[in-house]
């Protein structure tokens, strides 16, 4: 494991039951790199997610956080980890009974020990830095789904995570949106210094964010291609990850 190193995963077999996902996956994500997950659908892309926040447990294999071993550590201290990611679903999962105001002050009134002036100074800061200053009264019916997608990003950063973890942050949204979103992206890990990892399947925005990545292959299971995407375009004489950074949709 090198210095730099944010994430390190090991030998990592995913399965439900007896049902293998995915099985011996090595990759290391750096501290400050957008990492993106690739594959077609039903590969496991979502699944490894849920391993690499601490949502579900290897079969085998291991995850480390900073050298810390996430699920040979005790409850408590993995409790501790996991409270220092900030992770944006596909839908943004706001609660549509609150306010974008009210559901980024969840994670601040659980986990912080901010005062109600202070979590509202919070509130305002997030949502300024997602382009979304003043928003704070409003549901998220109110807005559209690119702005419901900023709002879940200022949520996800409430607690000022080192990981950022996003789950096809694209999905859903048109071209102009989701040029946007990538650019948002981009800015937040340059101005906070967070390590971002994504799952995606949307190449404009691969092209556009990634530093590294790889690619899981629903058929052998496992990483058939790993590097900078641009490069794997290039030089990648695999067939299946041709097809998948070449195709049209």
């Amino acid at each position: 494991m090198t210095m730099t190193s944010h994430l390190d995963i090991r030998n990592l077999t995913m399965a439900y039951s007896d049902v293998i996902i995915q099985k011996n996956l090595n990759f290391t994500v750096s501290h400050g790199e957008v990492f993106v997950i690739m594959g077609g659908s039903g590969c496991g892309k979502s699944t490894l997610l849920r391993h690499l926040v601490g949502l579900m447990e290897p079969s085998s294999g291991d995850v480390f956080v900073d050298g810390v071993n996430l699920w040979r550590v005790p409850l408590e201290e993995r409790n501790q980890i996991v409270s220092r990611n900030g992770v944006l679903y596909q839908g943004g999962a706001l609660w549509s009974s609150m306010t974008l105001g009210e559901n980024i002050a969840l994670p601040l009134n659980e986990y912080s020990n901010l005062n109600q002036k202070q979590v509202q100074e919070v509130i305002s800061y997030k949502l300024s830095l997602v382009g979304l200053a003043g928003f704070e009264d409003y549901y998220p019916s109110e807005i559209s789904g690119g702005m419901r997608k900023r709002a879940g990003l200022a949520r996800a950063m409430a607690l000022d995570p080192d990981i950022l973890f996003f789950d096809e942050p694209s999905a859903g949204l048109d071209p102009v949106s989701s040029r946007l979103l990538d650019e948002l992206i981009l800015e937040l890990r340059d101005s906070l210094g967070a390590t971002v990892v994504i799952v995606s399947h949307e190449l404009a925005s691969i092209f556009t964010v990634a530093d590294n990545s790889i690619f899981l292959d629903p058929d052998e299971k496992t990483i058939i291609a790993a590097g900078p995407p641009k490069e794997l375009l290039k030089t990648s004489v695999d067939p299946r990850v041709k097809q998948f950074l070449t195709r049209t949709i």
